[in-house]
Parts: structure tokens; C-alpha cells; sequence
């Protein structure tokens, strides 16, 4: 029994940034697309759509089926949904364009990917990585800050039909390079819509956050921002009982925050590993190495690599501990010094650099990219691994909000683009620039010495 004429099935499923999937190739939009069309043409009571999960051809989408005929749609864009509607729905006319009919060819690429995703879900039981979703929860006060701040700033009513960042930052007072790092993760968030250089509003912002809205919500969410300082001191008030000041940064701070980056960087390392190869390389330099998680995969998968990391001396009992535990500690070792003056040595094959750009100014950079250049061999490998941003840095998501994360933790960081990443090594000296995309929102930019 089918109660309508047609039933569609659209994919909307979402993975993580970097992988492959129809929700990152616009499902959502040809949802939108698909279903104002369909109320349009007066369709609504003989087409049924339903959001699934992923149909297996994750490389090819936005896919759907269309029952009772069991037509697959793939690559299917805003713009083809009225043909589709129209051929498909209103005459009984496929729109053979976009039809999969290679059965076969299909059916392998599912499976492939089908096992692709079981071993990859295998191997994240396996590491005790986080889920995803439990993951997303306990870093969710970064959204809700950055949306917060702009409810504060009043920034929704300053973007009002369109604006720049300096535009925005002129009605409302605040430093334009951080306004627009600012207007960048609200854009990542699907808050505004950046199109040439300026934001927009989307439908609810424009309902909810601005002045002059008849359903404008700003004036009551403020009363969530001015709670943001109690919650900040919540754990200190379990522990006492009672209402207290801020506490000031205890003294365990470093060794937390190398634990929680060693648990990340374990978890990673296997697969920059893989991306990079260790094969031939005889010396390694890590520069601001932490743990040393990612030194101790190279090691353990090069039988003949050296390796040095470079730290503060607070961190350096840390690193030396996990060198310790992890059995390498006759070809890993820790240099305390300081990344952002120090000379680096020379002769090195690869040097190394994880998640230390994005603390920095970018002037800051290019003099740290100076030094590593001078410190490897000819013909050395450049290696940064960090949160690469795309040309209008609003994705990925995570590494949008992560330059907020910067404004409020360091003097000049931020996250930055392949172009400035691109920039900086060739101004140094290196070749062979390439951007090396990950799954995940981390990616990897690498260079040769000349």
C-alpha cells in the first residue's frame, strides 16, 4: 500500500568534517528546494519526502530514491530539483541525467563504502575515542558564546540587510579583525551567510536577533549572557556550596591541558603517519611536540628515525614521561626551548609542526617557518598540521570557531587559509606546496626544502 503517489527519500546524512557525505555536499538545500517546489506546483498531497540516513554512494550526492519506480538521483542540485519535479512528478518522466542505472557498479560502491565506514568505526572503538556526538556537547560552549557575544554586541542588527566586517565593527564599536573572526564562526554555524566579503542574515537570525522584529528574542537570551560568569565558576560552587568569585588558574593547568592534547594527538597520529610516511626519514624535529604522541608514532613506525621535540620546560617531564612509557627513549628526545626565538639546529629530513601556527601572529609564522626551513637538510620535508581554513574561512566549522578560541587566549592567533599557509612557505623558501585534507576539521600543509 503506498498513501502517495510518490515517495522520496532524500540522504541527509552527516559525518565528520572531511568525510564524504551528502549533508556536506548540499542535501539540506535540496531539501529546502525540494519541498518549497513541491508545495508550489501543488504536489504536497501526492509527494511524500523523508530525510534518511546515507544511501552508500556518499562520494557521488545529494542522492535520493524516488519509490514506487526505486529511481537513485545522484549529484542532484538546487537547481535540477524543478526539472525533477516537474519531469518526474508532473508527466511520470525520469530525468535521466542524474538517474544511477549501473546497478552493479552501484552496488559495489556501497559495499566498499559500507566497509570502509565498519573499519573505521572498529578502529575508533578500538583507540577510546570520544563519540562524536558526546564530543560535540562538551565543547558546545564555544557556539554558545560566540552567539552570546553577538547578541551582546548587538551584531545581528548591525549586519541588518548586508554587510562587511568593517562595516559591522564601525556600528558596533569593536576591532574589525576580531569582528570579522567573529562574523566567520557565526557564518560556519549556518547563523549568517557570507556571500563576496560580506554577511548576511539568514531567516532566523533576521526573526529572532534583530532590532525592529516583531519576534526579536534579544532582549531576554541577554539575561542568559549575564549568566555566563556564574556558570564559569559552577564546579568551585559543588565544591563549596555557595556563590563564589572566579577562581584563578590553578597550578595543574599544563599538565591538563597535555593530557587532553596527548589524547588527542594518540588518537590522530596514526593516521598523519600514514599521510606523511616515515619511510627514509632519519632525523625529525617537533616543534612545540607537547607529549610527544606524534614523535613517538614516527619512531615506533621508523625502526631508524631520530627524534627531537622541542618544549617549555614544564612540559618537558610530561613528554619525557610518555617517551618513557612508550619505549623509545633511546631515539626520542626533548630539547626544552622556546619555538618562538630559539634556532632549531640543522640537518634535519622532516620537521614537524602540530597545532602551534594557530597560537601565533601570522608575523610570527613566517619567522617560525623562517627558522624550520633553516633547520632541515636539502630536500627536507615541511610538515604543519593544523586547522586549515578555506579562502572565506568560515569552514571548517571547528576551525572557524577555534580562531575565537585564539582571540581570547593569545596575543595575535588565529586560524588561518591554505592561501596564508601557501604564502608563508614560499616566502621562506620551500616547494612543492600542497594542502593535505584529513578527515576531521585538522589538515596538513606540506613543503619541501629546495
Amino acid at each position: 500500500m503506498e498513501p502517495f503517489r510518490w515517495h522520496v527519500f532524500v540522504c541527509d546524512q552527516q559525518k565528520p568534517e572531511g568525510v564524504p557525505c551528502c549533508s556536506a555536499r548540499g542535501s539540506g538545500e535540496v531539501l529546502g528546494a525540494l519541498r518549497r517546489e513541491i508545495g508550489a506546483r501543488g504536489l504536497a498531497d501526492e509527494v511524500q519526502v523523508t530525510t534518511c540516513g546515507s544511501l552508500g554512494l556518499c562520494e557521488h550526492g545529494p542522492n535520493m530514491i524516488v519509490y514506487p519506480e526505486g529511481v537513485w538521483y545522484s549529484g542532484v542540485t538546487p537547481q535540477d530539483v524543478g526539472e525533477i519535479v516537474g519531469s518526474h512528478f508532473q508527466k511520470g518522466v525520469p530525468v535521466e541525467r542524474l538517474v544511477r542505472g549501473d546497478v552493479a557498479g552501484m552496488l559495489a560502491e556501497i559495499k566498499a563504502n559500507r566497509d570502509r565506514m565498519l573499519a573505521a568505526l572498529k578502529a575508533r572503538e578500538a583507540s577510546g575515542a570520544l563519540p562524536d556526538d558526546l564530543n560535540e556537547r562538551i565543547r558546545g560552549f564555544q557556539e554558545s558564546r560566540a552567539i552570546l557575544t553577538a547578541l551582546e554586541l548587538d551584531l545581528f542588527t548591525a549586519v541588518g540587510q548586508g554587510a562587511s566586517a568593517e562595516g559591522v565593527a564601525g556600528a558596533i564599536g569593536t576591532d574589525a579583525r576580531a569582528t570579522e573572526m567573529l562574523l566567520n564562526a557565526l557564518a560556519a554555524m549556518k547563523l549568517l551567510a557570507k556571500r563576496d566579503g560580506r554577511f548576511f542574515n539568514t531567516a532566523v537570525t533576521g526573526r529572532y536577533f534583530c532590532e525592529g522584529s516583531p519576534d526579536n528574542a534579544r532582549p531576554a537570551l541577554l539575561h542568559t549572557a549575564h549568566l555566563w560568569a556564574r556558570w564559569s565558576t559552577l564546579t568551585d560552587c559543588v565544591c563549596a556550596g555557595t556563590a563564589m568569585p572566579r577562581a584563578e588558574v590553578d597550578e595543574g593547568w599544563t599538565e591538563a591541558f597535555i593530557a587532553a592534547m596527548h589524547r588527542n594527538a594518540a588518537e590522530r597520529a596514526p593516521q598523519v603517519v600514514r599521510a606523511v610516511g616515515a619511510e627514509g626519514v632519519q632525523r625529525m624535529l617537533d616543534v612545540g611536540g607537547g607529549s610527544g604522541a606524534y614523535s613517538i608514532a614516527f619512531a615506533k613506525a621508523n625502526g631508524l628515525l631520530y627524534a627531537d621535540i622541542l618544549d617549555v620546560a614544564e612540559v618537558a617531564p610530561i613528554a619525557r614521561r610518555h617517551i618513557a612509557e612508550a619505549c623509545v627513549g633511546d631515539r626520542v628526545t626533548v630539547r626544552v626551548g622556546d619555538l618562538r626565538t630559539d634556532g632549531f639546529g640543522s640537518g634535519y629530513n622532516l620537521v614537524f609542526v602540530s597545532a602551534i601556527c594557530h597560537m601565533l601572529s601570522p608575523g610570527e609564522n613566517r619567522d617560525l617557518l623562517g627558522r624550520c626551513y633553516a633547520a632541515l637538510a636539502p630536500g627536507g620535508r615541511m610538515v604543519i598540521q593544523d586547522f586549515v581554513l578555506e579562502l572565506d574561512k568560515t569552514a571548517p566549522r571547528w576551525g572557524a570557531l577555534f580562531a575565537l578560541n585564539m582571540l581570547v587566549g593569545t596575543r595575535g592567533g588565529s586560524s588561518y587559509s591554505q592561501p596564508e599557509y601557501a604564502e608563508w612557505l614560499t616566502s621562506a623558501g620551500f616547494a612543492e606546496v600542497r594542502h593535505v585534507r584529513m578527515a576531521g576539521p585538522a589538515s596538513l600543509m606540506t613543503a619541501i626544502r629546495r
